[in-house]
């Protein structure tokens, strides 16, 4: 029997929320939404992902950023892919790559909205190594 890898995806956005969700499910991922920082927080108190998607902007400018420490502070391990608009909100370059943004951006990889589905797909891949 195979077990399927789990994906936390938060976004407060129930559009985006749908669409990632049916993504992961039809390759093959057992997807667990969150509508917003808090609910997700519920979920990684009893479950640990072995990825999450997480939007940056939800409840508050900061929710995203604040949701990836928490992660990351309770399972170190865990891959994070954060969503963002910020780029087509702001037209500010926000990549996370520079040392300065990777030591305060807990998330592994930073994808813009709005995200192609085998974009999403193949980043989960290879961040979970499949």
């Amino acid at each position: 029997m195979t077990v399927l890898k789990k994906v936390l995806v938060v976004d407060d956005d129930p559009d985006i929320l749908d669409q990632v969700e049916l993504v992961l499910k039809a390759g093959g991922y057992d997807v667990s939404p969150a509508n917003s920082a808090a609910d997700a927080e519920e979920f990684l108190n009893c479950t640990q992902p072995d990825l999450a998607i997480v939007d940056l902007m939800m409840e508050q400018a900061d929710s995203g950023f604040i949701l990836c420490y928490q992660i990351k502070k309770l399972y170190p391990n865990v891959p994070i892919i954060m969503l963002t608009a910020v780029r087509a909100a702001t037209g500010l370059d926000f990549d996370g790559k520079t040392a300065e943004a990777k030591s305060w951006v807990k998330a592994d990889c930073i994808l813009d909205k709005p995200v192609r589905p085998e974009e999403i797909l193949n980043t989960v891949r290879k961040l979970l190594g499949a």
